[in-house]
């Protein structure tokens, strides 16, 4: 693992990025030290990084420069974005806005929901959920 800055990544071998055979920047299934997500390789400063946000390091307790263990598979499934319970009441409960939610793609559908996640007060929570069914129902991405 390697770390520059707030920057956090897995160093990729390019034998690894042949072996995987789905391309240079392949959708990838990372296992650290046991943890699992989702993520793709990138290209920086030539060399092959999977990066490692602060909430995978907070979930692992790991930080730059630790040792660590890596299985990458390449990632063929599309990407389920999880949903809270009281943002799945709201689009269930309002006309067609879970349809439309389903049928965005996945960096919108994670758009909304970290959006609605990172809100620091019930009110400021409750205020984003009705702003994305709005959205929705007037046929908006956001």
């Amino acid at each position: 693992m390697t770390a520059s800055g707030n920057n956090t990544g897995i160093v990729v071998p390019d034998g690894v990025i042949a072996q995987l055979g789905a391309g240079k920047r392949p959708p990838v299934a990372v296992e650290v030290n046991g943890y699992e997500y989702r993520s793709t390789v990138a290209v920086m400063g030539g060399q092959y990084l999977i990066g490692l946000s602060a909430a995978v390091r907070a979930a692992t307790g790991l930080a730059g420069g630790d040792p660590i263990r890596v299985t990458l598979t390449v990632a063929t499934s599309p990407r389920a974005v999880e949903m809270p319970p009281d943002f799945a009441a709201a689009l269930d409960a309002a006309d067609g806005a879970r349809q439309f939610f389903d049928a965005l793609p996945n960096s919108l559908q994670r758009y909304h929901v970290d959006n609605i996640n990172a809100a620091k007060s019930p009110d400021t929570r409750r205020r984003r959920i009705e702003k994305s069914i709005g959205l929705f129902q007037d046929g908006k991405r956001r």
